[in-house]
């Protein structure tokens, strides 16, 4: 009985939490279009562009998913290119995986932290949906996502995965060099994306 009960428990929780989810977002339309924001991890350095987590998040969504990374940009010049794709893409869902140059080069973390609270800002303001991966920096023992995404996603309300970049960049298996994943490590990601975006409910 007690099994039976504790069963019980454990679907009313999860009823709820699918119920919370499903709030987040309504479900993008047939014609959506998907834009995939960032620098060199959207644009998917280390592999082909076939094999870059927007492409592939592409097939796996059966949406238009456009590659707007750019190696090696900082957030600051981010948020100047962001309004003319916005207007020009028109895009119902955002995926925002910026900052990790501002990390590299050891830039004011709440800089980094406004300059993607106002890129969320400006695709809200057009009625678009945001997601967001946190990009990883060391921690006391290994990666783990930059604090400030996390903050950001829950001041702003952001459906956010803040693990699978640490997981990918930490296994040298799923890397081609030292901050960039394989095209292993991009399918992973791409798959990441993909849940959050069932989890969030825009999918």
């Amino acid at each position: 009985m007690k099994k039976l009960l504790a069963g019980c428990f454990f679907v009313f929780l999860m009823a709820c939490g699918d119920s919370e989810t499903e709030k987040t977002f309504s479900s993008l339309s047939d014609d959506a279009v998907i834009l995939a924001f960032g620098d060199s991890l959207t644009y998917g350095t280390g592999t082909s562009e076939a094999s870059s987590y927007p492409s592939v998040l592409q097939q796996l969504t059966g949406y238009e998913v456009i590659n707007e990374g750019i190696p090696g940009e900082l957030s600051r010049d981010g948020l100047q290119r962001l309004p003319a794709l916005l207007d020009n893409n028109q895009p119902q869902l955002m995926i925002l995986i910026h900052g990790g140059n501002d990390i590299l080069r050891n830039f004011p973390r709440q800089h980094t932290a406004d300059n993607l609270k106002q890129m969320i800002a400006m695709a809200k303001q057009r009625d678009i949906k945001v997601v967001m991966l946190g990009v990883p920096t060391f921690g006391l023992l290994s990666l783990e996502s930059a604090a400030i995404y996390e903050q950001v996603a829950s001041a702003d309300q952001v459906p956010v995965n803040l693990d699978i970049l640490s997981e990918i960049l930490s296994d040298k298996q799923l890397k081609s060099d030292r901050i960039h994943p394989n095209k292993e490590g991009y399918r992973l990601m791409a798959e990441a994306v993909y849940s959050l975006l069932q989890s969030s409910g825009a999918l």
